[in-house]
């Protein structure tokens, strides 16, 4: 295999999980914003916390992996943290009275995002595990 680089070489270039939550947090930032444009938290964000839940355990060092299990709900919620004090009115789950506070609306988004998160801890968990098979 001509012109490949060695395992070794290549975790060099591996993030610490500070720097690669970093740019899960910039990826998702530019997701919800893009997702804002309409006035509500949707697919598009949905799409960015899957994507970067994904993302950090590919990006970190080896030593760092289990670490990453815990990405995906501290991404979910901290955008979540974030639109409710930001833009209050973008987590609008069906029901959800308008007096809301944004303690209920995190709470309430983060059940209305069920699937997404599921979604995201299992794509990381595998990420995980195909990173650890390939480190052996």
């Amino acid at each position: 295999m001509a012109g490949m680089a060695a395992p070794a070489a290549l975790a060099q270039r591996d993030l610490t999980l500070v720097g690669a939550a970093c740019g899960a947090v910039l990826l998702i930032g530019a997701a919800a914003l893009l997702d804002l444009t309409d006035g509500r938290v949707g697919v598009v964000t949905s799409i960015g916390v899957v994507l970067a839940s994904l993302t950090v355990p590919l990006a970190v060092a080896p030593h760092q992996l289990w670490n990453t299990l815990f990405a995906p709900p501290v991404l979910l919620i901290g955008t979540l943290v974030v639109v409710a004090i930001v833009a209050p009115g973008a987590i609008a789950p069906e029901g959800m009275p308008d007096s809301a506070g944004p303690a209920g609306r995190v709470l309430a988004g983060t059940v209305a995002s069920g699937v997404t998160l599921a979604l995201a801890e299992v794509l990381a968990l595998a990420a995980i595990g195909l990173r650890r098979l390939g480190l052996h």
